[in-house]
């Protein structure tokens, strides 16, 4: 099989337990970061799948990384590739399918409940339907595309997840581990400390660390399913 082609928007992130499960499962990947120099390809030519990253950035910013980003996923798509998008790796899947990325509702920082919805393509990516901890960090959030199945939500941010048949966008990281996380834990900025003053959906860093043993096994078993399922029809194809 191809590699997996996974677009890395900063170098102080990183695909993190994406990696580990590609690792594992003996999936060849390949990660191009664009703030190391790296240029994203022009078409998905010679991948299997395609997966993208985080960033600081928003999804709307005049970035031409993030035009060609958007251009691989249309082309992935087009051609049958499965796409998977982390937070704003899912917002550009939004916008690159025509739907606005804007300021949710709420900023969600840390350890946050969002509801899996009742329906079986839900069931299908997700296992059960009904609450789930998972981890957030975003401002932003995607409308749903015409054609996207709503898989989950919350009342700060009503679309937490949508799919288009083998394609999967995701508003919150469930790719973080636990060193990328208390990586993040540590950043105290004074906007961020006044986004603790004003939002109750944003965590410390010592909330955040503090509901690593409560809730990190758990989300890494949803990352593992939702992994499988993303993967399945190369697979299948054998």
């Amino acid at each position: 099989m191809p590699p997996v082609l996974i677009l890395q928007h900063l170098s102080t992130d990183g695909p993190a337990y994406l990696g580990h499960w590609l690792r594992r499962e003996g999936v060849a990947h390949v990660v191009m970061n664009t703030q190391a120099g790296d240029d994203y390809p022009a078409s998905i030519d010679g991948y299997a799948a395609l997966a993208i990253l985080d960033g600081e950035m928003s999804a709307n910013d005049p970035l031409p990384s993030l035009r060609r980003a958007e251009s691989l996923i249309l082309d992935a798509m087009a051609r049958g590739v499965p796409v998977i998008g982390h937070c704003l790796g899912g917002q550009l899947m939004a916008r690159a399918l025509g739907a606005r990325v804007k300021r949710s509702p709420a900023p969600e920082v840390g350890w946050q409940t969002m509801q899996v919805a009742d329906s079986e393509v839900a069931r299908h990516w997700f296992g059960r339907v009904g609450p789930r901890q998972v981890f957030q960090w975003h401002e932003e959030a995607f409308d749903l595309p015409e054609g996207a199945v709503p898989l989950a939500g919350s009342t700060a941010c009503p679309q937490q997840a949508f799919s288009i048949g083998t394609h999967l966008a995701m508003q919150f990281h469930v790719e973080v581990d636990e060193e990328k996380l208390r990586r993040w834990a540590q950043l105290d900025t004074p906007s961020y400390r006044e986004q603790q003053q004003l939002h109750a959906t944003v965590q410390s860093g010592t909330a955040m660390c503090a509901g690593i043993a409560e809730h990190l096994r758990a989300q890494q078993a949803l990352a593992e399913r939702l992994y499988a399922r993303w993967l399945a029809p190369l697979r299948a194809d054998g």
